[in-house]
């Protein structure tokens, strides 16, 4: 039901390091390392509550034959696109001891006009069948802002509900091609506003103008641990989720967006979806590996969620 884009996929690396700082030689006490890349972690989260998803994007070199190798071995359904440069490491170290989490992203490889053409195609050959088309993350380099625009154009097309999760220019490009949702973040929202954020009033403001700006439907605002809100253009609901044994935050925000759209497929309103996207960004908060929170975790936690309208 669910195919995800992630241009720049990645292998995800999480130290858990006791005071982490500077000029030391630091051992991790634990560690994780994933196929990393927000489609293929809402895709993981898709398979834990049984919802049929794909990933699709860029993979290269041989940091992309560990992406796949790893893909495979979880059984998450798959159909890249290989291109010639190498794909990309991040590096998260979550420090317990300071409650700090220090996150070192590569950007990515760079990515040729012919290499872009076939994700386009291989895009659209995807959507037959499919009700949702998830647009995920940063970009590599060679890769337009005009990009998820043009994907999400073919999808509508195609009949699908489209769904954003960016940043920056691609943000604000995209958006114009009027998606059925948008998830940003607060720094996300307020770069696509083009000021600071600071309360929740201004949130939810910038958060209902999308509906009249660029006609999006739905648009959810994750917020850390303060939760998210959803607006529908004209209401708005805020969720907050209860007090969790916080491990790291790497992916809560993907398993906000699927268990947001897995509710929104088995036909729940927005703001229960919005009750069970927070209690999965919860989930997931208390566990290391983006994606891997298990359902049972995420239903025990969506118990305490508290729901209220705001506008």
């Amino acid at each position: 039901m669910v195919i995800t884009v992630t241009p720049n996929t990645a292998i995800d690396k999480t130290y858990t390091v006791e005071g982490f700082g500077l000029d030391h030689v630091h051992r991790p006490s634990a560690s994780r390392t994933v196929a990393g890349g927000k489609g293929i972690n809402v895709v993981r989260v898709l398979k834990t509550l049984g919802i049929d998803g794909l990933a699709t994007g860029f993979v290269g070199g041989a940091i992309g034959d560990a992406v796949l190798r790893l893909i495979y071995e979880e059984g998450l359904p798959h159909d890249f696109v290989r291109v010639r440069d190498e794909s990309r490491l991040c590096i998260a170290v979550v420090d317990p001891q300071n409650g700090t989490q220090t996150e070192i992203n590569e950007n990515g490889p760079e990515i040729s006009p012919d290499e872009l053409e076939m994700m386009l195609g291989k895009a659209g050959s995807l959507m037959a069948g499919r009700e949702y088309m998830v647009l995920c993350g940063s970009c590599p380099p060679g890769v337009p802002t005009s990009f998820y625009g043009d994907i999400i154009r073919m999808a509508k097309c195609a009949g699908l509900k489209t769904v954003l999760d960016t940043s920056n220019d691609h943000l604000r490009e995209s958006v114009k091609a009027a998606p059925y949702m948008v998830k940003p973040n607060v720094t996300e929202l307020s770069q696509l506003v083009g000021r600071e954020l600071l309360t929740l009033e201004e949130i939810v403001r910038a958060a209902k103008s999308l509906k009249g700006h660029y006609e999006v439907n739905i648009t959810a605002v994750t917020m850390g641990r303060s939760g998210a809100i959803v607006t529908d253009g004209e209401r708005v609901w805020k969720a907050v989720p209860p007090e969790i044994q916080f491990a790291s935050a790497v992916g809560s925000g993907d398993a906000f967006l699927a268990m947001f759209i897995a509710s929104m497929i088995n036909g729940e309103s927005i703001q229960d979806a919005l009750v069970s996207g927070t209690a999965a960004g919860a989930a997931n908060a208390t566990t290391f590996g983006a994606g891997f929170c298990s359902k049972e975790c995420i239903m025990d936690i969506r118990r305490a969620v508290t729901l209220t309208e705001i506008s």
